[in-house]
């Protein structure tokens, strides 16, 4: 049995205790990550030298007062920026950058004494859905190596789920959190917008990208999620709320509570499979004492084409600054413009250079108003839908994902059926609400079915309350893939 199935409590009670050591945790990471990597590719960076250096430090200090997660292995998605440790993105482009700062996020699991074992494997600069789009490695599912792990997030939910790491932050743009831990069978969080701090997540959307804790169980996600919450200075977009404690809505109690079911997300389109996975998980939520009804969600099948043209449109103007100058490879070339051109060239990816030039057109003169205003306008129905329906019901609950995991190099070339398979997380990141993903069952092919959970704004409290609740009943967190 790994130190990683044991809950987050439990080991902190054994730290204390002094029946467990910080190193022995480290131990334990890095000897998963030799036995099990070469097959799952979660890692593109690992840090060991450094994680040891900081494991035996901890340990020294045990006995006085410690982190809220003292000395737990994390791994970090590779579009958060750490210092002194090479961040990507998965890209040709930043296969040189060292960062000289830490993200907030990174100084927050500082002040809660994690230990980080390295960075992640993605789509690069965020922009996919199986990490297959990464220039360095392709991520494969633990559950079954043939399949992929979803995306962008993909090495950051597989690696949970390989129990390479205890847990792990991942970026949710379009669903890049929710997708790969339903397709991994892991938990994964999409906070509201502007709960966790951006500052230092190399963006792809700004009004989109929120980064997110990806764990074996709600009751550690909650806990990962209070540590890297909160408002920054440095990122105006920071929402100056005071965090809760997510713990204590952790009660198993759903009694009374009013669940809306759009019919959107379990109609045509949605694999039978799923459909009756969802419908036995708000069965089991009715035996528990809460009520759901049917309600509909009207203006989600536009997201896909809203969110296509919103998030392309901010990825050009936020991949203008890699220009081969101020940081990142530097291509051979002779004046400026062609140093822009090659470098350009030559650092990015197909998906990449594909969402560049469709978000550049949509931004153009004669096309802003046609595609960008309308995608905009659109966005705000899409935030009125679920104003309208959290007026009356707590929370609402569909599948995370219309399939399960595909097979890797089946949707590659298609990038259209790609992008239509997001249609179920899309919805959250356009309306900033925040939303869950836990697991719901396996398919008869043996994959695992996410169930996401989508709650009020800054309401992640009842999130959790809800997940933890049927997780608990359901017990399919137990279930592990057999590597």
């Amino acid at each position: 049995m790994s130190l990683f199935d044991q809950s987050l409590k439990q080991i902190q009670e054994d730290l204390h205790k002094k029946e467990l050591s910080v190193t022995d945790l480290v131990d334990e990471s890095y000897k998963r990550i030799n036995e099990v990597e070469e097959k799952v590719q979660s890692f593109i960076t690992l840090d060991e030298e450094r994680a040891r250096e900081t494991a035996k430090a901890f340990d020294e200090k045990r006995g006085g007062e410690v982190g809220s997660l003292f000395g737990m292995p994390i791994g970090i998605k590779d579009n958060i920026v750490t210092k002194n440790l090479r961040t990507t993105c998965a890209s040709q482009f930043l296969s040189n950058f060292d960062p000289i700062y830490d993200a907030t996020v990174m100084k927050k699991l500082q002040g809660a004494e994690t230990v980080t074992i390295g960075k992640l494997n993605m789509d690069e600069f965020a922009m996919g859905s199986t990490t297959e789009n990464s220039s360095y490695k392709t991520t494969r599912n633990p559950w079954n190596l043939d399949y992929v792990p979803g995306g962008s997030s993909g090495g950051s939910a597989s690696a949970v789920a390989a129990g390479e790491v205890f847990f792990s932050l991942g970026s949710d743009t379009g669903g890049s959190i929710r997708q790969p831990a339903a397709f991994c069978g892991v938990v994964g969080l999409k906070p509201t917008y502007g709960l966790v701090s951006r500052f230092g997540l190399v963006a792809f959307a700004s009004s989109l990208d929120q980064i997110g804790p990806m764990t074996r169980t709600v009751e550690d996600n909650a806990y990962l999620l209070q540590a890297i919450a909160g408002h920054d200075k440095n990122d105006s977009t920071s929402a100056k709320l005071d965090v809760p404690d997510y713990s204590k809505a952790l009660t198993g109690d759903v009694k009374g509570l009013k669940i809306a079911v759009p019919k959107e997300y379990i109609g045509e389109g949605v694999d039978p499979e799923i459909r009756d996975a969802v419908k036995k998980a708000l069965a089991q939520l009715e035996k528990q004492g809460a009520t759901w009804e049917e309600v509909s969600l009207p203006h989600s099948k536009y997201a896909v084409a809203t969110y296509y043209l919103l998030a392309s449109s901010e990825a050009s103007a936020n991949l203008a600054r890699f220009d081969g100058i101020r940081y990142g490879v530097r291509a051979d070339a002779e004046g400026l413009v062609d140093l822009y051109k090659k470098s350009r060239s030559q650092g990015f990816g197909d998906e990449v250079k594909r969402r560049i030039m469709l978000g550049t057109f949509a931004l153009s003169s004669g096309y802003y108003d046609a595609y960008y205003k309308k995608a905009q306008k659109v966005r705000t129905l899409i935030k009125q839908d679920f104003d309208d329906i959290f007026e009356k019901y707590d929370v609402i609950i569909g599948p995370t994902t219309t399939t399960t995991a595909y097979k890797v190099g089946s949707m590659i070339d298609d990038p259209l059926k790609l992008y239509t398979n997001d249609i179920l997380t899309i919805p959250v990141n356009l309306a900033g609400v925040p939303a869950i993903s836990v697991p719901c069952g396996l398919s008869s092919e043996g994959l695992p079915i996410g169930l996401q959970i989508i709650g009020k704004y800054f309401d992640e409290s009842t999130v959790y309350r809800v997940a933890h609740a049927y997780e608990q009943e359901a017990g399919h967190y137990k279930e592990k893939p057999q590597l």
